[in-house]
């Protein structure tokens, strides 16, 4: 496993798998939520271990263990958020006709629980991993994290292709608060600075030890991964489609209709188009 090719194809797997199985486990959640919740949080805690011992592993197998514990404390922040146990204050349709900051903040205060927990995660594992001489599972955390507030950022400021069929109806609301008439400056501008990123990352990989080089290889393919689902959010290719096999049905079209709350001045539900977003 210490050739870098093999590094790819294993960060390229578990990218894929574990985003299915945290599409799963959401829709699992609609039933038994604290079920998925404490099964979920038993494993983050197991990868909460690992990235400690890993980070002090100066091997091959150390920073397999390090990528893998990250991407499953991840999951665990997704799998919260998309059941609905850390999301936001605020769990119904946006506001019509709201603009500048107060349209932000009532789009923040759908995530804001899921954000600080976020941000609470990233110092401990900080911690975990300080003066370790393996530090690939605290960089793949924070490749995950910078890309996701720029997915979450591009899809609010503007994405048109940013609907996506995998969210569960319990967050359908989020849907009002995307702009899909435009796409943002912005999202080009990150998809270039993350290219400019990934090959200084690959220029790096060149040059270090075989071990140094698996861990570069990892987060270089989990940050390349990234880029290509914001590239996704400006063209008219569903990512949905590589996880049919953890939707609940076939991929909804985009005369499909979700019911949705509405704001609390408003009665009754209401109907907008579309889905969600993925979770990278």
């Amino acid at each position: 496993m210490s050739h870098p090719a093999l590094a790819v194809a294993f960060a390229i797997f578990i990218w894929w798998f574990s985003t299915g199985a945290v599409f799963v486990l959401a829709r699992r959640g609609e039933r038994h939520e604290w079920r998925v919740a404490i099964a979920a949080t038993g494993i983050a805690l197991l990868a909460f271990v690992g990235l400690y011992i890993s980070a002090r592993m100066d091997t091959v197998a150390g920073a397999y263990i390090a990528f893998g514990s990250a991407l499953a404390v991840w999951a665990w922040h997704e799998v919260m958020f998309l059941i609905g146990c850390i999301a936001g204050p605020r769990r119904f349709s946006a506001t019509p006709g709201l603009r500048g900051g107060a349209r932000f903040r009532e789009a923040f205060a759908t995530v804001r629980d899921h954000e600080l927990a976020i941000a609470a995660t990233a110092p401990l594992i900080v911690l975990l991993t300080l003066g370790a001489t393996n530090t690939v599972g605290l960089w793949t955390f924070i490749v995950l994290w910078v890309m996701r507030v720029s997915a979450k950022l591009s899809i609010y400021l503007g994405a048109r292709h940013s609907l996506n069929e995998m969210i569960p109806e319990r967050l359908a609301y989020l849907t009002t608060y995307f702009r899909t008439d435009r796409t943002t400056p912005f999202l080009p501008l990150v998809i270039v600075l993350g290219i400019g990123v990934l090959a200084w990352l690959c220029s790096l990989g060149m040059a270090a030890d075989p071990v140094q080089m698996v861990g570069i290889a990892l987060i270089a393919t989990l940050l390349g991964l990234a880029i290509l689902e914001h590239i996704f959010l400006s063209l008219p290719v569903p990512d949905a489609l590589l996880w049919l096999w953890a939707a609940p049905t076939k991929p909804k079209t985009d005369n499909h209709k979700t019911r949705v709350p509405m704001a609390k001045d408003h009665t009754g539900p209401k109907t907008v188009e579309g889905g969600g977003v993925s979770w990278t």
